[in-house]
């Protein structure tokens, strides 16, 4: 009954359920789909293994899509969707994105969008329609490095990633044209300036976004570097991001420059979350 196990006014966690879930009271879990099986009777759709990053969208006929990336190796991966009518039934499963590999997280847009980002060394994003009708579409202005997640800052026309691995970059890009354009931009990596004893973000543009010749991290000498980026989100002008190497929360704000850590395992007293995830 701590504090910090209340959920948005809706009371403090009970025990797992028969799912393995912590939910306040009054709330219930179930299980909608397993990899291998077929979750929709009236799909042929075999519900895709390793499923990783995901998200909601808010269909017109007051229903829901909910999206699901597949993190396989070598082309086997991609994105599936479950869809659910106004009462919460499924009602349809299918593929938005095929033979991609290791899609780990990604991003939902305002637009209704879903970005599906591959984690490797030559990872790409693609945006995907989450109803299926059109073809998802690699967008190759994002930059050709190990992509974990997205987040959309609309008013600013940039987009913020991270990169999973021990020395990965933080980067941002701008689009050229305005969002929701995502077909040409600037690509920037940050850099960390120090000033009355607080941090600031400095960005530099990323020349090769393709990374022919040199990673996209390496392109820009005095970049800094997160530890295992994983997780972000865009809320009010600030973007937070986790570092699962260091155990790290961080903030962003989009209009001073400043970031900081909001929580740190080594400065946490009691501190409960370790390799923190997606957000």
């Amino acid at each position: 009954d701590a504090p910090f196990y209340s959920v948005g006014g809706s009371g403090v966690l009970r025990d797992p359920d028969e799912n393995g879930v912590m939910l306040p009271k009054g709330f219930k879990s179930r299980i909608v789909a397993r990899s291998g099986q077929v979750p929709v009777d009236s799909s042929a759709y075999v519900w895709h293994p390793a499923p990783d990053g995901g998200a909601c969208f808010e269909a017109k006929d007051g229903g829901w899509i909910y999206v699901s990336n597949s993190e396989v190796r070598s082309h086997g991966g991609g994105v599936g969707a479950l869809r659910f009518n106004g009462a919460g039934e499924k009602i349809d499963a299918y593929s938005i994105l095929q033979n991609t590999t290791q899609n780990c997280a990604g991003g939902a847009t305002p637009w209704g969008t879903w970005l599906s980002c591959e984690e490797f060394d030559r990872g790409r994003v693609f945006e995907c329609d989450p109803y299926g009708k059109s073809a998802a579409k690699v967008r190759p202005a994002l930059g050709v490095f190990k992509h974990e997640a997205v987040a959309v800052d609309e008013s600013g026309d940039a987009l913020y990633l991270t990169e999973d691995l021990p020395d990965g970059g933080f980067y941002r890009f701008v689009s050229e044209k305005g969002l929701p354009d995502l077909t040409a931009g600037k690509l920037e990596i940050a850099s960390l300036v120090e000033r009355s004893g607080r941090s600031y973000l400095s960005w530099h543009e990323i020349l090769d976004p393709s990374a022919d010749n040199v990673p996209t991290r390496h392109q820009v000498e005095e970049r800094a570097s997160f530890n295992g980026g994983e997780g972000i989100v865009f809320h009010r002008g600030q973007v937070f991001f986790t570092t699962k190497g260091d155990n790290r929360v961080w903030c962003y704000d989009t209009h001073s420059g400043e970031i900081d850590t909001i929580y740190d395992i080594q400065e946490n007293e009691g501190a409960i979350l370790s390799g923190g995830d997606n957000l």
